[in-house]
């Protein structure tokens, strides 16, 4: 995934918290190596990803969830918004 910083001066993410946002662009920067396809590169992605999250006290609700997908998907090539979607459905966010 190409890392776009635009997105998170978004004025629809001013009420998220900044700490949220950095750990989302870490995130998609890490992603960019990860083929979704492949579960056995997947897995252990996801489970860093959970780690790194409890670590650093790191949780969405839905809503939050909801409002950075859409923003999201506003700066998103669709080969990113399908490997977002890939992402999401492994955690069951959607």
């Amino acid at each position: 995934m190409e890392v776009n910083k635009e997105w998170m001066n978004d004025p629809a993410l001013e009420g998220i918290d900044k700490a949220k946002l950095s750990f989302l662009e870490k995130l998609f920067v890490q992603s960019t190596s990860i083929d979704m396809t492949n579960q056995k590169e997947m897995l252990p992605f996801l489970l860093s990803l959970s780690k790194l999250s409890r670590e650093n006290n790191i949780s969405f609700d839905k809503s939050e969830f909801a409002l950075i997908y859409s923003v999201l998907q506003k700066y998103s090539s669709k080969e990113d918004i399908a490997k977002m979607e890939k992402l999401s459905s492994a955690f069951r966010f959607r």
